[in-house]
């Protein structure tokens, strides 16, 4: 009788295991074969076939792909033509499986049965794509793999959206390998099941072979677990903590004579973060592939403009025909941002394009880069794909070399859930959330960042983050006092919780732990209570419960009330020396001509418009300019003697500098109210749908200006949009209020907005005045603005 040494077997390299169980197992079909009589035929028949005739024993699931672990389970198929003695041959054949102690997982079918079951089960689907032939007919075998790779692109529209969903479950349950303390290296999304679907869906025709690197995640992980199954004895997957050493050191990973679990772990990141996006990048295209009605590859497809030289192209960003990416440093920060604040992802030909032939970043980073950077960190939760994409094609690092550091790199903290990466992508979205809580939402964006990029050098991590982070912050063109404030946030990241958690809140020394290190930088204050939130909910729900969320904030108000700080908005618009200025001619019709001057600054252009003043005329000029596609910056506003004049810094949003005689013309009739503004900017905003609004309701605050001689002073806080400050301002006007000065900046994703008001009649702003004026900015910040003359 054929036998097989089960014993030996986990130690044996995986050809020779696979090749001792496949030739024992043709072994045993052919004792089997022998010792079943088959019915005897009618005289006069057919001549006698072959015993093996009719009858294949064929090999599934990790048996069929040559990937049998230490352990594993025997999934095997008995495939027939129909002969009747097929019972008695499936016991003489799984009974020695048993009694060798070998886990099965069997069935007896016939091909017809077989495929009619791949059909309807996709699991079942799944595993007949790996079948191999072990032993008997090698016709039966042929024909089961030919009938089922046909049903399985038959059926692919049915089956693998099944299939789809049903890794995006596991993923949810069990979590992304790339990312765990204790990854499950099957089951997790990006594991070995990864690399199976997409073999599959490879066969379906959907989608081409994986690339290279992909099978090179895929076969380390194949070792990681071979390693870890002859370690333990044991068919388990899950890579726990205390097996890791011992696996690294099986596997060779080894520094100055120690294993380096920490090394193995991140390579084992590293390997199913790739498969990942690989799986995520095929399933896109598989997705499109199924929903594409008959003939579809024959019509258009929309392409619409998303900023200069990216366009929107289906559910994808793309390269617009006319973009230069060697000659275009800004093009990979622009097309991310413009992705992120879509919802969308860079189309993967675009990426590999980016790649090859994006130039170095200038340093430092020029305004227009860092506005970009800041417009994706400020995209919040669909800035993390995005990011994965410029990670994985090397472009991450490449505009942030410290990047690499930190890639993968575990976090052995039981409270971390996380890479130190992934963390920190984490807390810049989250952060992305606080971002109206802060003055300075582009130092919260970028301190969440890389608050631990210290992580990834030896040495206390705080310490040399300061350093490395003050590095990176200056290279990124951050004046000097912000980078001295993104250094504060990094060093004292951990202030707040750690005062708050240990300390006795009513204990005045509390706070004057809190004042000596921190300075009297009420700002600093808001900066280090928003990271404090970011950070811990990036870590975990126990490192950020609601109790010590309650702490840090009586904490934090303490310490504000010893700081006596009281946030007002200070005017934004940094003065830039012009090079060109193309006054444009005064306009007939009005008693004081309109005329518009726009000088070419470092970042875009600067605008200036003097009219006649009237009500709204703020909201009929920044109408007019975003109509024009212009981005306002930030802006200006002074009125006297009955003239206004209004400075706005602006950048084109497609690149087209703004031409003076078409302003002039757009403000004008705007006055004449042959423009219809608010119905252009609505059918702009219906065209381009990527500038609708964020979830996030506004945030209106009134602070007293009495010191000033101004009324009232109302800041907005909102997700930026397409023409935001012409329906604020056009808000206040209908809510009867003059805007007499106004500041404008534009963070990240956010539009601080900062309006001087006052009442025509002379008269203090009541608080039922300032509660119509809240309802009107919010829904005007929601997209229904008034029209803008206040008719």
């Amino acid at each position: 009788m054929t036998v097989l040494d089960t014993a030996a077997l986990p130690a044996l390299p995986r050809a020779e295991r696979v090749r001792a169980v496949d030739d024992w197992l043709a072994g045993l079909l052919a004792e089997a074969l022998a010792g079943t009589p088959r019915p005897d035929r009618r005289r006069g028949g057919p001549s006698p076939e072959p015993a093996a005739t009719g009858v294949a024993l064929v090999a599934v699931g990790s048996l069929g792909r040559r990937e049998l672990p230490p352990h594993g389970d025997l999934d095997l198929v008995l495939v027939h033509d129909g002969r009747p003695e097929i019972a008695a041959l499936a016991d003489a054949l799984w009974y020695p499986v048993w009694d060798a102690g070998m886990r099965l997982d069997h069935s007896v079918r016939t091909v017809s049965e077989a495929v009619s079951v791949a059909a309807e089960d996709v699991k079942a689907g799944l595993g007949l794509l790996d079948a191999r032939h072990l032993a008997g007919d090698p016709a039966v075998t042929a024909g089961l793999r030919t009938a089922t790779l046909a049903s399985w692109r038959q059926h692919a529209g049915r089956l693998l959206p099944q299939l789809r969903d049903l890794r995006r479950a596991r993923g949810r349950q069990v979590g992304e390998l790339g990312f765990l303390l204790e990854p499950d290296l099957k089951e997790a999304y990006g594991g070995l099941r990864e690399g199976q679907v997409l073999r599959a869906l490879a066969a379906a025709q959907l989608a081409d072979e994986a690339p290279a690197d992909a099978g090179e995640a895929y076969a380390f992980l194949l070792d990681v677990r071979d390693a870890l199954r002859a370690r333990t004895g044991r068919a388990n997957d899950t890579l726990v903590r205390q097996e890791q050493a011992p696996v690294a050191r099986a596997l060779g990973l080894v520094t100055d004579g120690v294993p380096d679990d920490d090394l193995l772990l991140r390579r084992v990141s590293l390997a199913g973060r790739r498969l990942a996006f690989v799986a995520d990048e095929t399933w896109r295209r598989v997705d499109t592939a199924l929903v594409r009605r008959p003939r579809a590859r024959y019509r258009r497809v929309r392409r619409e403009p998303l900023a200069e030289g990216l366009v929107r192209q289906g559910d994808e960003v793309v390269l617009a025909r006319d973009a230069r990416p060697a000659a275009d440093p800004g093009l990979v920060l622009r097309g991310a941002a413009a992705a992120a604040r879509a919802d969308l992802l860079l189309s993967p030909y675009t990426l590999k394009v980016l790649a090859v032939h994006a130039p170095p970043l200038p340093e430092p980073w020029p305004p227009e880069l860092r506005w970009s950077f800041l417009r994706l960190l400020a995209s919040g939760r669909s800035a993390v794909p995005v990011l994965e994409q410029l990670d994985q094609e090397g472009l991450l690092a490449r505009m942030l070399p410290e990047w690499d550091r930190v890639r993968s790199l575990p976090q052995r903290h039981p409270w971390h859930r996380y890479t130190v990466d992934r963390h920190l992508v984490e807390a810049a979205a989250a952060a992305s959330e606080l971002t109206r809580d802060v003055d300075r939402p582009d130092l919260l964006l970028v301190g969440a960042l890389l608050h631990d990029i210290g992580k990834g050098w030896p040495g206390d991590h705080t310490e040399v983050g300061m350093t490395v982070v003050a590095e990176m912050a200056a290279r990124m063109g951050f004046s000097p006092a912000d980078v001295t404030t993104l250094s504060a946030m990094v060093e004292h990241h951990l202030l707040l919780p750690d005062v708050a958690t240990r300390r006795d809140l009513d204990d005045p020394k509390t706070v004057d732990r809190v004042v000596e290190a921190i300075g009297a930088d009420p700002a600093l204050l808001q900066l280090l209570h928003a990271l404090a939130q970011a950070d811990g909910a990036a870590t975990s729900t126990s490192a950020w419960s609601p109790w010590k969320a309650h702490l840090v904030a009586a904490l934090v108000a303490r310490v504000a009330a010893r700081l006596g700080s009281a946030p007002v908005p200070e005017p934004v618009l940094e003065p830039t020396a012009p090079q060109v200025t193309r006054p444009a001619p005064a306009l007939e019709g009005h008693t004081e001509p309109v005329t518009v001057g726009v000088e070419d600054v470092l970042d875009g252009q600067q605008v200036t418009i003097g009219a006649p003043d009237r009500p709204g005329l703020f909201s009929l000029c920044a109408g007019v300019l975003a109509l024009n596609q212009l981005d306002v910056r930030a802006a200006r506003v002074s009125v006297a003697g009955g003239h206004g004049t209004l400075v706005f810094a602006v950048r084109p949003h497609f690149g087209r500098a703004p031409v003076p005689e078409i302003l002039a013309d757009g403000v004008r009739a705007a006055l004449e109210g042959t423009l219809p503004l608010a119905e252009r900017l609505r059918q702009r905003e219906r065209d381009y749908s990527q500038d609708a609004a964020g979830g996030r309701p506004p945030r209106i605050s009134w602070f007293d200006a009495e010191a000033t001689g101004i009324t009232g002073l109302v800041e907005v806080r909102a997700t930026d949009r397409a023409g935001l400050l012409h329906r604020l301002t056009a808000a206040l006007a209908e809510a009867g209020l003059d805007v007499t000065s106004a500041t404008v900046e534009t963070l990240g994703g956010d539009a601080v907005d900062a309006f001087y008001v006052s009442d025509p009649a002379g008269t203090a702003i009541d608080p039922a005045q300032r509660r119509h004026a809240e309802r009107a900015l919010v829904a005007a910040a929601g997209g229904d603005a008034p029209d803008p003359a206040g008719r």
